[in-house]
């Protein structure tokens, strides 16, 4: 018997961050949309925990115990008091190191599959306590939807969203660590004060009209400058999309994907053309969301 579980990536419209504290963490408001990106984490039962990955850039995806899902099915079985014996096989399709939370998507699959294969039978608190144990993003990986992220990001509040909005993704030629933006974020803001981190009014209230217009006008990322002082290159790519017709363009989350707001699929398609022939960005992705979290699809 094995289980399947379709999880999506997440773009963040607003990611406003808060001054480092003093376990080494920062307080965010960080406003989640899940677009439909999928990556598919299938389990088996195995004589012990193995990791197998394809699909585009499998080859930098961690095959051992520091990857999330091999970690959600250590946790969970934990828990539970067995042996965490399963074949996790991720389907990659979400951007690999691309700040659209890939590694956290293959944690949440990874644990809802678990679940149902073991039949623990586990509330949706204790999963998403164990997702919050697991790394900052994971609970909205399992959540889907839209969310706001409090506290590291991982005390969610669901939103609600009144249409779908359409996205193109442009992938950069190499990845770009977390902790390194954050620390550059650190340490371009020495001396600064740095605010409290709080949701835009106007951004909730844009989602909740599924006001592609008004989202727009209020998207914000406060780590994008961080991201473009170590990897420049990316500010040519936002501007290659702004002039191909996108409504707004700003970095993904921790980056180095870029992501550009679009009225509908038509466009979609043309901004995703226009940023290939830029020769600005390895390879593009059209998605829209919000999308549902991890959701068994197959047993």
């Amino acid at each position: 018997m094995s289980v399947t579980v379709r999880v999506p990536a997440k773009v963040n419209v607003q990611l406003a961050v808060g001054a480092a504290r003093p376990d080494g963490f920062h307080d965010l408001a960080n406003v989640f949309l899940a677009v439909g990106l999928y990556d598919e984490i299938t389990v088996t039962p195995a004589d012990g925990l193995r990791v197998t990955c394809d699909g585009p850039d499998a080859d930098q995806v961690p095959l051992d115990r520091t990857n999330l899902a091999a970690r959600a099915a250590e946790a969970l079985a934990e828990r539970y008091g067995r042996n965490p014996d399963v074949h996790l096989h991720i389907a990659k399709d979400i951007p690999v190191a691309g700040g659209m939370a890939g590694g956290s998507a293959d944690g949440a699959g990874a644990l809802v599959a678990c679940d149902a294969l073991w039949q623990t039978g586990a509330s949706r608190d204790e999963l998403l306590d164990i997702c919050a144990e697991l790394g900052s993003d994971v609970p909205f990986s399992l959540v889907g939807g839209a969310a706001l992220g409090i506290g590291r990001g991982e005390q969610l509040t669901p939103l609600e969203v009144g249409g779908t909005f359409h996205w193109v993704f442009a992938m950069a030629g190499r990845g770009l660590s977390t902790p390194a933006v954050f620390r550059e974020f650190d340490r371009l803001g020495e001396g600064t004060d740095i605010p409290e981190p709080v949701a835009s009014g106007e951004l909730l209230a844009a989602l909740a009209k599924g006001d592609p217009d008004a989202l727009a006008a209020a998207v914000s990322n406060d780590l994008q400058p961080a991201a473009l002082s170590l990897f420049p290159e990316l500010a040519g790519t936002l501007a290659a999309g702004r002039a191909a017709g996108a409504l707004t363009a700003l970095v993904s989350g921790s980056g180095p994907t870029t992501a550009f707001l679009v009225r509908d699929p038509e466009s979609a398609a043309a901004v995703a053309q226009a940023l290939l022939a830029s020769g600005t960005c390895r390879t593009v992705r059209t998605a829209s969301g919000p999308a549902p979290g991890a959701t068994v699809a197959g047993r």
